[in-house]
C-alpha cells in the first residue's frame, strides 16, 4: 500500500484520481411537426428547467450575401434587434423585459438564428414578439446606421488586432481569390459601408422564408399550447424564398506557401497553419473531430504538450476544422515569441505530418472519445444549448435522432478510423502558413525551414 502524504499507509494522495464511469445522458426526444404553411417544427417539450427557449432558424447566412456587400446578412441579422414595423426598438425591447424575456439574434455564414427565452407561462406572449421579429423587421434608417457604424467600428478594430490580422489573411491566401470564405465572416470596412438599410431589407425578404426557415421550441411545457402558439404567430407567414446558393470554397493553390504579414516592432509573431478543409455533411466527421482533439482540440493534445510543455514556445496551441455547409478551413493556431518563430512552425509541421502519415494511438483515440462523451452533457444544461444544437440538424440537414446517437458514435471510433481520417483530411503537402510579425526577425527563420516560398507583406495591403 503506498504511503500517504501524512506518513500513513493507504491511499496515495500524490496520485490523481482515476476517472469514474461516464455517466447516461439521453439527448430529448425531438418532435418533428409542420405548420398550415408547412414550416418546419423542432419540438422538445419535457425539459425539466422553467426556461423555455423559442429560436426561428432561417438559412440565410452570409454565405447568401452578393458579391461586394460582404457583410449584408450579418449587419441584416444584427438589425433585427433595432425594431419592427409595429415597434421601435425601444419599444421592442420593452415589450420583452415586460415578460422577463431574454432575446437575441446571431448570424454565421449559414444561417441566422433570433431566439427569445422566458418563463414558460409567457411562451404566448414572446412567441408573436420573435415572430414579428423576423417577419417585419423595420430596418429605420436611423436606427440601421447605428448597427452599421458598429460593424465597421469591428472590422476596423478587426485590423489592428495582430490575431484578428492572422485569421483574416489566412482565409485570405488559403481560399481562391473571390471565393466566399476569403474574406471576414462580418465583411470588411469597404464592403460594409455599401450597405444600406434598403439592402437589408431586399435580403431579409429573399431569404427569410417558411421554406427555409425552422422553428426549435425547447422547454418543460405542454406541446400542444406551444404548437397553437407557433402557429398563430406564424402560420400564415406565406413569403417564398429560394435555396441559398452553394460557397465558393475553392482553394487558392495545392501547394506549400508562406506569408509574413509585416508589423515592425512587434515582439510577437501570430502563426496560422492550415489548408482548405471539409463541410459539415462529412461522412468521417465524428472520426475527424476524435482527430483533432488528438492533434490540437485540447490541452493535452499533441500541439499543446510539444509547444508549450515541453518547448515553451506558447501559452497555448489549438488546432480545428471549420466545418460549414461548404469547406471550411483546417488551421492551427497559436502565438509565440518572434525569437522562436520558426522554432515553433518547424514543430507544427513536424506534428501535422506525424499525425496525417500515422494517426493518433490507440490510447490517444481511448481518451479523445471519453472526453468527448464526457463533457457531451455540460454543453447541454441550457434550453438555449439544446436548441442551438437542434437548429443545426436543420441548418446541416442532418437526420433528426442525430444527437440522440452522438455519444455512442463518437465511442466507436477507432483508431484506424482516424488515422483514415486523417490521411484523407489533412494534407501537409498544401500547407498555408501566416504569420503576423516583424518580418526582419521572422522571414529569415522561415526561409531556413524549406517549408515554401516566403513572402511579406504590408499589413494595409
Amino acid at each position: 500500500m503506498a504511503v500517504t502524504a501524512a506518513g500513513g499507509t493507504g491511499v496515495d494522495r500524490g496520485a490523481p484520481p482515476p476517472p469514474g464511469p461516464i455517466r447516461p445522458y439521453r439527448f430529448p426526444v425531438v418532435a418533428e411537426e409542420r405548420l398550415s404553411n408547412r414550416m418546419a417544427v423542432r419540438l422538445v417539450s419535457e425539459v425539466p428547467l422553467p426556461v423555455v427557449t423559442a429560436m426561428a432558424v432561417m438559412r440565410g447566412g452570409e454565405t447568401a450575401s452578393p458579391p461586394g456587400r460582404g457583410g449584408l446578412a450579418v449587419l441584416a441579422g444584427d438589425a433585427l434587434e433595432g425594431g419592427t414595423s409595429r415597434l421601435s426598438g425601444r419599444e421592442l425591447a420593452g415589450a420583452l423585459e415586460d415578460i422577463g424575456a431574454s432575446y437575441g439574434a446571431v448570424t454565421g455564414w449559414d444561417s441566422t438564428t433570433v431566439a427569445v427565452s422566458c418563463l414558460a407561462e409567457h411562451l404566448p406572449q414572446a412567441m408573436p414578439l420573435l415572430a414579428e421579429m423576423v417577419r417585419l423587421p423595420a430596418f429605420e434608417p436611423d436606427e440601421f446606421e447605428r448597427y452599421r457604424a458598429q460593424r465597421r467600428a469591428s472590422a476596423a478594430q478587426r485590423r489592428m488586432d495582430p490575431a484578428a490580422l492572422a485569421s483574416d489573411w489566412h482565409s485570405r491566401f488559403v481560399f481562391a481569390d473571390g471565393g466566399t470564405y476569403a474574406r471576414p465572416l462580418g465583411g470588411t470596412e469597404d464592403s460594409i459601408a455599401r450597405v444600406e438599410a434598403v439592402h437589408a431589407r431586399e435580403f431579409a425578404e429573399a431569404r427569410y422564408g417558411p421554406g427555409e426557415a425552422s422553428l426549435v421550441i425547447v422547454g418543460d411545457l405542454d406541446a400542444g399550447e406551444a404548437l397553437a402558439a407557433a402557429e398563430a404567430a406564424w402560420g400564415d407567414w406565406g413569403r417564398r424564398v429560394g435555396p441559398v446558393p452553394d460557397p465558393e470554397a475553392a482553394p487558392r493553390r495545392r501547394t506549400r506557401s508562406v506569408h509574413v504579414i509585416h508589423l515592425p516592432g512587434s515582439v510577437q509573431s501570430r502563426i496560422r497553419i492550415g489548408h482548405a478543409g471539409v463541410s459539415r455533411g462529412v461522412a468521417d466527421y465524428h472520426a475527424l473531430i476524435v482527430l483533432n482533439l488528438v492533434l490540437g482540440g485540447s490541452f493535452s493534445s499533441r500541439l499543446n504538450l510539444n509547444l508549450r510543455e515541453r518547448h515553451g514556445y506558447t501559452y497555448g496551441v489549438r488546432s480545428f476544422f471549420a466545418p460549414r455547409r461548404g469547406p471550411g478551413p483546417f488551421a492551427v493556431s497559436t502565438s509565440v515569441e518572434n525569437a522562436v518563430t520558426g522554432a515553433a512552425v518547424g514543430e507544427i509541421f513536424g506534428e501535422i505530418e506525424a499525425i496525417a502519415g500515422a494517426g493518433p494511438a490507440p490510447e490517444e483515440v481511448e481518451a479523445a472519445t471519453s472526453y468527448l462523451a464526457g463533457v457531451f452533457p455540460l454543453r447541454l444544461e441550457t434550453t438555449g444549448q439544446i436548441a442551438s444544437r437542434i437548429a443545426e440538424t436543420f441548418v446541416f440537414d442532418l437526420p433528426g435522432d442525430y444527437y440522440r446517437r452522438y455519444r455512442d458514435r463518437v465511442r466507436k471510433v477507432t483508431a484506424g478510423q482516424a488515422a483514415a481520417a486523417a490521411r484523407r483530411h489533412i494534407r501537409p503537402g498544401e500547407l498555408c502558413t501566416v504569420v503576423v510579425g516583424d518580418a526582419d526577425v521572422a522571414a529569415p527563420q522561415l526561409e531556413r525551414l524549406g517549408i515554401g516560398p516566403v513572402a511579406v507583406h504590408d499589413r494595409s495591403a
